[in-house]
């Protein structure tokens, strides 16, 4: 008779479940269920570090729905990307709410309906850890904000309970500037907000063609839109609606500058945190997603350079021939673009140009 197989010893055992994905959290949950001593194996805090650091990023776990301000308030519904069930929304005992941005294992949500200590929540949809902001002392017509892990040497692999900041950046109501402020979850105080006015010439040269070519020329507002931001580096970079203008909050130097974009005619767009740590654009035009990176020699020498062209025409499926594709949004650290069909919602890894449907159709 053949004598048993000999059982894997622990060291075995861990470098096998090493190996799962984690693309799908279901793998891991499956795989602690096989038996105690794997259940051990898996949650030992050791595994879970060296789990983390050999596959890098954390996966792309869902999304919140992100509106324009003209299209009313979004879904109140995390909607996972994965077979791991939905995490409870913030809006859903009833409260209107607006996702702003999600980064560094938080989100960060515009409390509608609040009081008087309460205008902005910074959650945990893993832990549940909640903290409320109140409003910046800024007269805002519209905005946008980050919100982005502040712990000194911290690797993004596992960020929960350390300190963050938001960083608030918005047209000015009344005056034709942009304006930024940031919150520290350790002083618990907004920052005293600094300005992008003509004494940046490339936002002087912005308003000048704003007045002649711009939708409501000669009037001209410098409407900042309401999308994501992108963190790249030490720095943040939001949209204008005009013509593309990127513009960036440097955290180091509590700096406004702008940017040129390399596509100013196009509507729908995302920014982008490239492999090489460059700031990076996408959009599409035809049945193409075409990417772009910023080369940085120095900041007075730096290129748009064209990064890759992706065809959508027999990956992307639509539900008439007048149906067109649109970019959605941007998940950094996983390289994942959200592009929107007739038909639903799809990631796009850049790497590999793997595309996934994750949601049905919808206004994003």
């Amino acid at each position: 008779m053949t004598p048993p197989p000999r059982p894997l010893n622990d060291d075995l055992i861990a470098e096998i479940v090493l190996r799962l994905p984690p693309d799908e959290p279901e793998h891991l949950f499956r795989a602690a269920l096989v038996c105690k001593p794997w259940l051990r194996i898996i949650c030992d805090p050791g595994f879970c570090r060296r789990y983390r650091v050999f596959h890098g990023a954390p996966p792309l776990l869902g999304l919140l729905h992100k509106l324009m301000v003209m299209q009313g308030p979004p879904p109140d519904r995390f909607a996972s990307t994965t077979s791991m069930p939905e995490f409870p929304h913030p809006g859903s005992d009833g409260r209107r709410t607006r996702p702003l941005d999600c980064r560094h294992g938080r989100v960060l949500v515009h409390m509608l309906e609040h009081d008087e200590s309460q205008g902005y929540l910074v959650w945990d949809p893993v832990t549940g850890d909640r903290h409320d902001l109140p409003e910046p002392d800024i007269d805002w017509l519209i905005y946008s904000a980050a919100v982005l892990c502040a712990a000194d040497g911290c690797d993004h692999l596992d960020c929960h309970g350390g300190p963050f900041r938001v960083v608030f950046v918005a047209t000015h109501d009344r005056e034709e500037i942009i304006v930024a402020s940031v919150y520290s979850s350790e002083t618990g105080a907004w920052s005293v907000p600094v300005r992008l006015d003509n004494t940046c010439e490339t936002y002087a040269q912005h308003m000048r063609e704003g007045r002649v070519h711009g939708h409501l020329a000669p009037f001209y507002i410098p409407y900042l839109q309401p999308r994501r931001g992108t963190l790249v580096g030490d720095a943040v970079y939001f949209t204008v609606r005009h013509d593309n203008a990127i513009v960036k909050y440097d955290l180091g130097k509590d700096r406004l500058s702008m940017i040129d974009s390399p596509q100013p005619k196009v509507w729908d767009i995302a920014l982008m945190a490239m492999e090489n740590t460059s700031l990076g654009f996408a959009c599409i035009q035809g049945s193409s997603l075409y990417t772009w990176s910023r080369k940085v020699d120095t900041e007075e020498a730096a290129e748009w350079v064209q990064y890759r062209i992706i065809e959508l025409e027999k990956t992307i499926p639509v539900a008439s021939p007048d149906d067109e594709p649109l970019v959605v949004g941007f998940a950094e650290g996983v390289d994942v673009i959200f592009v929107s069909s007739g038909v639903g919602l799809f990631t796009i890894k850049l790497n590999s140009g793997h595309v996934k449907k994750v949601d049905e159709w919808s206004i994003f």
